[in-house]
């Protein structure tokens, strides 16, 4: 501690994003065959990183490579990428892939968010004695949960599809429209819920949801038009770096919005995503390409910060019996709802254990949800840790299953129409 006594904060965030970048890289490199999404390796850096792994080490190692006065610049620089990691994601979830689907589809996309939620409200509420922090009520605590079980992380599920040639194949083609409905709803689930735990009483609430309600009209009624009008003049693109700094701009002032009016700054980035044109045929080049690899280098860092809070050590018994719990519910949950609800439409069974296997994984969403409930104080830090372990375990399963399943080659002599508008797809794998 005293060599980091005598360096500015901002030398120390410098070299731990270093030493963050590092361990990222060494272990993709390593896990390189295992054909997992980038996001798994990740969390597992950032929990190595953590005093689940280094902190077993003599020397208190995690608080002398991540002191606390450098952490608030570490976390600046880890809610940066985390804002343009949403709004890509915003972006990649094309609300227009739902026209169209059909009854079925519909009926499926209910399904497989509502098992889940229902399964995991009832999980939340054997847990709210054990789990929840003080002055929690059933209530708040289970819908924070049962969202948290029933989420989807589209980002990481497009990565899956397209990797394992599933794009244009039935079983591809229906996950992805049940991932973005199902993302859709839980998103607007989740603004109630961080409503409600930040309101002053029924008036505050009120207020949030009327200040909400009014930044949603201007998004797509002023905020739409004049992205559409900026990104479609030729002369803008002349300019060069203009429009993609405009773009960070108005992510950036988002989340401000959205901070300001009492729900969390991430819902502003990922509805800026959501009102962004698309069908551009430049936008992938000039300025989802650029956000991603920003993104990319500032992730890892929400990760090792996620990591410092998490100590898998200190679950004890009982917490490795909630573990299993949430584990179950969650896989099972998400299974019933999805490839039982699948099946019954036609799909084969493997056809349907493909879909059930890619509506499972969840990726960097689910992190980002809990993290947001530890901030509120939703949820403690043990349920936290089980609900990351829970998150990295349902993400790394899917390789292995589709493999397992045949990596959906049987899915892929299935063909489906050809998507009916242009898709814009950043190969992201979060």
């Amino acid at each position: 501690m005293s060599a980091h006594n005598s360096l500015p904060p901002e030398a120390v965030v410098l070299a731990d994003l270093a030493i963050i970048l590092t361990v990222g890289a060494t272990l993709v490199h390593l896990v390189r065959r295992l054909r997992q999404p980038p996001v798994v390796v990740e969390i597992a850096a950032g929990l190595m990183l953590g005093p689940s792994l280094l902190g077993l080490l003599p020397g208190n190692l995690p608080a002398r490579l991540f002191p606390p006065e450098a952490r608030p610049a570490l976390s600046v620089l880890a809610q940066l990428g985390l804002a343009l990691f949403m709004f890509l994601a915003g972006w990649e979830l094309d609300p227009r892939r739902l026209r169209g689907r059909g009854r079925a589809v519909g009926t499926i996309a209910v399904l497989a968010m509502a098992v889940p939620f229902v399964l995991g409200g009832g999980a939340a509420a054997l847990l709210h004695d054990s789990q929840a922090p003080k002055g929690v009520g059933t209530g708040m605590f289970a819908l924070f949960m049962a969202t948290a079980f029933s989420i989807t992380a589209f980002p990481v599920l497009a990565r899956i599809i397209r990797d394992r040639g599933l794009t244009r194949t039935h079983v591809g083609v229906l996950a992805m429209a049940c991932a973005a409905a199902g993302d859709v709803v839980a998103w607007c689930v989740l603004v109630l819920v961080v409503a409600l735990a930040g309101a002053r009483g029924p008036g505050g609430f009120a207020a949030v949801i009327a200040c909400t309600v009014a930044y949603g009209a201007a998004m797509i009624l002023v905020v739409r038009p004049l992205l559409r009008r900026l990104l479609r003049n030729s002369a803008a693109w002349r300019s060069g770096g203009t429009p993609l700094a405009l773009i960070v701009s108005g992510v950036l002032l988002s989340s401000y919005a959205t901070s300001w009016i009492g729900v969390h700054a991430i819902f502003g980035a990922f509805a800026f995503g959501l009102v962004m044109p698309r069908g551009e045929s430049a936008l992938e080049e000039r300025i989802a390409q650029p956000l991603e690899r920003a993104s990319a280098l500032l992730l890892p860092a929400f990760f090792t910060l996620t990591g410092l809070s998490t100590d898998i050590n200190g679950l004890g018994r009982s917490g490795f019996e909630v573990l299993a719990l949430v584990l179950v519910v969650a896989v099972a949950g998400k299974f019933a709802g999805a490839a039982v609800p699948a099946r019954l439409t036609g799909i084969g069974w493997r056809e349907a254990a493909v879909f059930g296997t890619l509506m499972n994984t969840r990726g960097l969403t689910e992190i980002v949800i809990l993290g947001m409930g530890l901030q509120l104080g939703l949820i403690g830090a043990q349920l936290f840790t089980v609900m990351v372990l829970m998150a990295l375990v349902t993400t790394a399963m899917a390789g292995p299953l589709l493999t397992c399943f045949g990596r959906g080659t049987e899915a892929a002599h299935v063909p489906s129409p050809a998507p009916a508008v242009p898709e814009l797809t950043p190969s992201k794998g979060q």
